[in-house]
């Protein structure tokens, strides 16, 4: 994919993401994609955000900056939502978190092989102790 072409792609994969659609996130994830310091595998992520959506809503990113080099995306997004159901042990706060999350994957054939990044849920719990 061409850099423009990669980032229409992150554009629709953002997108998808917002829209809470993890059947949409499969298409866009290969199946044993890597995730640094978290389990490996696109059941293992659409898991993950099972879980944060089902706790969080009305959980939603903005993009703030988007790099784009070869098969590579740096992304800096900003995440907001509030915490309306378990997560991670928590009962339901009610408290609106709003995140910094920076986000670094490489993607292959429309389909992301390999993702490194903060949104590893640190800075949510945080907020809501």
């Amino acid at each position: 994919m061409s850099p423009a072409e990669l980032r229409l792609w992150y554009e629709d994969y953002l997108d998808t993401c917002n829209r809470h659609d993890l059947d949409g996130l499969r298409d866009l994830l290969a199946p044993d994609v890597r995730r640094a310091h978290l389990p490996r595998g696109a059941d293992a992520w659409l898991g993950d955000l099972d879980a944060l959506f089902a706790a969080f809503p009305d959980y939603q990113w903005k993009r703030i900056t988007l790099v784009v080099e070869g098969d590579r995306i740096a992304a800096h997004l900003r995440a907001r939502g509030t915490h309306r159901g378990a997560f991670r042990g928590i009962p339901a706060t009610g408290r609106h978190v709003n995140a910094a999350e920076f986000g670094f994957y490489r993607v292959e054939r429309g389909r992301i092989v390999e993702f490194a990044g903060t949104a590893d849920d640190a800075e949510l719990l945080a907020r809501l102790r």
